[in-house]
């Protein structure tokens, strides 16, 4: 009897270990899933900060380019204005003859 009391301690002792084995291998698992999440979520918030700074960077440039875009435009067009004044302070006059000169000749 003793013998079958010994062998009944065993299989439980080895019961209990188990059920500690179990229990410290479900408390590991939780607790490398937290640290996976808490490394996806430090991923995810660095990617996002990258891209933001990235897209701020590419919108930057892009905002100079146009500005530069525009300044070129308005020089440019500021240049044909005084070449047309230019033109007719020194022609005015040739086109109002010319003007008169078809008036009459209708």
């Amino acid at each position: 009897m003793q013998h079958m009391d010994a062998i009944i301690k065993r299989l439980e002792d080895v019961e209990l270990t188990a059920e500690q084995i179990v229990d410290r291998a479900e408390a590991s698992k939780n607790d490398i899933g937290q640290r996976i999440q808490a490394q996806r979520d430090a991923f995810d918030e660095k990617l996002a900060a990258e891209t933001e700074e990235k897209l701020a960077k590419i919108k930057a440039e892009a905002e100079r380019k146009l500005n530069q875009i525009l300044e070129d435009e308005k020089k440019k067009q500021h240049s044909i204005i005084d070449n047309l004044e230019k033109e007719y302070e020194e022609n005015h006059e040739a086109y109002a003859q010319e003007i008169l000169e078809n008036i009459i000749a209708v």
